[in-house]
């Protein structure tokens, strides 16, 4: 009689137990910006600086050799499968449809803050694709979707 007691109660105590919790993250911030013929969004670490650098970037589109996303994102827990960051663009029609493309990398979840991941549209690919005219960024776990940012013409 015992026994069974003790078993029904580490059954429901093994019931009662909570399961660990699945891996939640999400994309906090997606900084796009163009890179000038040597590589750089900016001259000087100012962030008053960028902001002017870019905007000259914006006008002189002859001194443009690519553009580089700046995603902060943040994940937590165990990973039960691979994480993935995701870019995917689409550009200014040529022909019949918008060009389309997914830049993408491999993450290894941490940091309480959050991390950077920057994910380059550069050279002939980035001559070839033109210019973006909308973006979404979205953090994966496996092929479950954790979170997501868009454009505003996404």
């Amino acid at each position: 009689m015992r026994r069974s007691i003790s078993f029904l109660l580490l059954c429901g105590l093994l019931v009662a137990a909570p399961s660990l919790p699945a891996a939640t993250g999400r994309v906090i911030k997606v900084l796009p910006q163009f890179l000038d013929l040597q590589g750089r969004a900016t001259l000087s670490p100012s962030l008053y600086e960028r902001d002017a650098y870019q905007a000259f970037l914006r006008q002189h589109t002859n001194q443009v050799s690519g553009i580089r996303f700046m995603v902060q994102w943040k994940a937590r827990g165990e990973a039960s499968a691979p994480m993935k960051l995701k870019m995917e663009l689409r550009g200014s029609a040529r022909g019949d449809l918008p060009g389309k493309t997914t830049l993408e990398c491999d993450l290894k979840p941490g940091g309480w803050l959050g991390r950077w991941t920057s994910l380059p549209l550069i050279g002939a690919d980035y001559l070839k694709f033109g210019n973006v005219t909308a973006w979404r960024a979205t953090l994966w776990e496996g092929d479950r979707l954790l979170s997501e940012q868009h454009s505003f013409l996404w």
